[in-house]
């Protein structure tokens, strides 16, 4: 009886290697194209001196290993009132910095990419951000019951449309959570939002000792619009009811060839900061 068995594992087992087939996925493939990262964020309680900006170029899906930093380009970044050039130094690593840039606020500040032959621009304006008024923690308030969440408050300037984005980053994380909120029925209000984190963590929460770097920004609307896009389309892979992703195009363009557009995006804004740890519940 224990050699029958074996053998019609082994006859299972043979079966079913035989059955395995080798499938060739087709990607399309495309020319590569500039990918710029200038978020240029002056802290508050900080001189704003210290930026960077990051320069890379795209690549085929499936070329994980194959490197993509932009080296050899030239960047500068102009306060358009007063013609003021911050040069940006090339680290050879795909970063280019400078500890000189001149942060004022509502002033216009245009950038500009000189790569491969080629000329890449955009314009921002310097927003002033409002300051966040407190961060506390509850159970009561997510979408988890009795799951530990995050609230963070701040007070709507009152006559004047807002735009902002909240960078939630979890000390030892790999990547932030972003969110999105418009002033639009909150105008001149308090603004309340909570931070949780959500099924895709395989159901692991917050726990006390854990470590939230807090960052909220006023962004134009322009930056609020492209945000919100990439947002809902980065964390609706598991929603069926979801938009079909489409290509996401910054504000960045190419002056010398416009069919050769670059990805990413020029942001410059004031940022407010708070760290927040979590502690033990009082009841707990």
């Amino acid at each position: 009886m224990k050699n029958t068995i074996y053998i019609y594992l082994v006859i299972l087992i043979s079966t079913l290697s035989s059955c395995t087939d080798v499938i060739d996925v087709e990607v399309p493939t495309a020319d590569a194209r500039l990918v710029i990262e200038a978020s240029l964020d002056w802290e508050k309680g900080t001189s704003g001196q210290t930026q960077t900006i990051k320069l890379s170029t795209t690549t085929p899906y499936f070329d994980t290993d194959e490197a993509n930093s932009v080296t050899g380009a030239e960047v500068t970044v102009t306060r358009d009132k007063d013609g003021a050039v911050y040069v940006f130094e090339d680290q050879l690593n795909g970063e280019y910095t400078t500890d000189a840039f001149g942060a004022i606020l509502e002033e216009s500040y245009t950038l500009k990419v000189i790569y491969n032959n080629e000329t890449y621009t955009a314009t921002e304006t310097l927003l002033p951000t409002t300051s966040i008024t407190s961060v506390t923690q509850s159970r009561d308030g997510g979408f988890s019951q009795d799951a530990l969440e995050l609230n963070v408050y701040f007070n709507d300037p009152a006559d004047e449309t807002n735009f902002y984005i909240l960078r939630y980053h979890e000390v030892g994380d790999l990547y932030p959570t972003l969110s999105s909120v418009s002033d639009e029925f909150l105008n001149g209000n308090e603004i309340h939002l909570f931070f949780e984190k959500d099924d895709d963590d395989d159901g692991d929460e917050f726990e006390p000792g854990d470590i939230v770097d807090i960052n909220l920004y006023n962004v134009s609307e322009t930056y609020y619009n492209y945000m919100d896009i990439l947002i809902s389309q980065s964390g609706s892979s598991g929603n069926p009811f979801s938009p079909a992703p489409v290509e996401l195009k910054g504000n960045c363009i190419n002056i010398t060839d416009a069919d050769n557009y670059p990805y990413g995006y020029f942001r410059v804004t004031q940022t407010d900061s708070e760290t927040y740890t979590f502690i033990e519940d009082e009841d707990e």
